[in-house]
């Protein structure tokens, strides 16, 4: 082959691009737009082998711009300059088209060196990313182009396209067949990640390094394809959306008690290898979605953290199983971060005033004769060490910011501070 099998089996219509139909289904938004024949600008955003390219190539192809395709990662201002060059020439009298993939390497000046020739439209831009483009992308470019989300493709379009790319790759091999055995198709879609260009890979590699009969009959087994493939590949990036995507899944599956839920994400996190993210996230996690439910899941927390920390993969995995574990079944409670941050929100918005003079340190030389701890109450010295005074500033003195949760031990508290409290 001279081409790489993914690149030979990239089809030449939207009808043939697989996935995407909450975009490309016939009625749905870019569909129409393409049948209008109108382009604007556009970016895709999505993860890797779900069709950006592909889709963009076919707009290049139905529209009578001049085409530019500009890789961000190794392009630079004075690519764009040479393109911008050619906007008064004939061959840019009709406008140009720029592809402009993984725009997120883009630097600010690079972005905006655009921007006066999407205005006018004399440059049509089809940027792609890889990552969210609402973090990576300037709001400049935002507002000029609409955003299409591509979805990671689902096992059945990869099995579709792998049949595609064996046919393919029997045409080049002179109609020789290529014969797949049991469950390899299915692996390679279940392996791949969503990712179509990873499974094309695969089953490229699988069928160079297949076994040949004497028909010349390409064999392929689960085994080949398993050497080949390697390792499944996760949708991960430490630095990424994936990764902010992911650990959001992973707190508020445990904050919605599902341990199976929890349990995924958690292993989802273990094949990344990000062992401080799953530390930081499950500590927080203690205080944040269980908190006074179950006091001690943070001292248990902690000591399973710390054990991970020690062992480090593969047997870290252990202890994070039972930290998640622990927290997906015990009792809720978000009462702690919801007082402090109320506290805090009052704080930043209103005027708290000054500490009363009772509570003010006395421990000094002329901390009387300014009137400091004058009247305080030691509470050790009354019943139930409990006293009534006022500790909040006067101008927050009747603020709430503490509620009890619904759990047992939180009605503990309750009944605890109506027993010392009540007159």
């Amino acid at each position: 082959m001279t081409q790489p099998l993914a690149d030979r089996i990239r089809p030449n219509k939207i009808e043939d691009v697989v996935g995407q139909q909450h975009l490309l289904g016939k009625g749905k938004i870019l569909n129409r737009v393409l049948s209008s024949g109108h382009i604007t600008n556009m970016i895709f955003y999505g993860p890797p082998g779900t069709g950006k390219t592909t889709v963009a190539n076919i707009i290049a192809s139905i529209t009578n711009r001049t085409l530019h395709k500009l890789n961000a990662t190794n392009a630079s201002v004075k690519d764009i300059k040479e393109i911008i060059s050619e906007l008064d020439t004939f061959m840019g009298s009709n406008g140009v088209l720029l592809y402009l993939d993984e725009i997120q390497n883009f630097n600010k000046k690079q972005q905006q060196s655009l921007l006066e020739f999407m205005e006018n439209g004399k440059i049509t831009l089809i940027a792609s990313t890889t990552e969210n483009p609402y973090f990576y992308i300037y709001n400049a470019i935002l507002s000029r182009a609409t955003v299409f989300e591509f979805k990671l493709l689902t096992k059945e379009n990869i099995m579709a396209a792998l049949e595609r790319a064996i046919q393919i790759a029997e045409q080049d091999l002179n109609h020789q067949h290529i014969v797949c055995g049991q469950g390899v198709i299915n692996y390679i879609a279940e392996t791949s990640g969503g990712d179509l260009r990873k499974a094309i890979n695969t089953i490229e590699l699988a069928i160079y390094s297949g076994d040949v009969d004497a028909q010349g009959n390409v064999h392929i087994s689960l085994e080949t394809v398993k050497e080949c493939s390697q390792k499944k590949i996760i949708n991960y990036d430490k630095d990424g959306d994936s990764h902010y995507d992911i650990l959001s899944a992973f707190q508020k599956s445990i904050r919605g008690s599902d341990p199976d839920a929890s349990l995924h994400y958690l292993a989802r996190l273990v094949q990344s290898g990000d062992l401080i993210s799953i530390c930081r996230r499950l500590l927080v996690i203690a205080s944040e979605d269980i908190g006074l439910a179950y006091p001690n899941a943070i001292t248990i927390v902690k000591s399973c953290v710390d054990a991970a920390m020690q062992l480090g993969f593969p047997e870290a995995r252990i202890p994070l199983a039972q930290a998640v574990i622990l927290l997906a079944t015990a009792p809720k409670s978000n009462a702690a971060i919801v007082a402090i941050d109320l506290a805090i929100s009052d704080i930043n918005n209103r005027d708290i005033g000054d500490i009363p003079l009772h509570l003010k340190d006395a421990h000094y030389s002329g901390a009387v004769k300014m009137g400091r701890g004058l009247e305080y109450k030691y509470p050790h010295s009354f019943k139930n060490n409990y006293v009534e005074q006022q500790y909040l500033p006067d101008n927050l003195r009747d603020a709430v910011y503490y509620t009890p949760g619904k759990n047992k031990m939180e009605d503990q508290i309750s009944q605890y501070q109506h027993m010392i409290k009540k007159k």
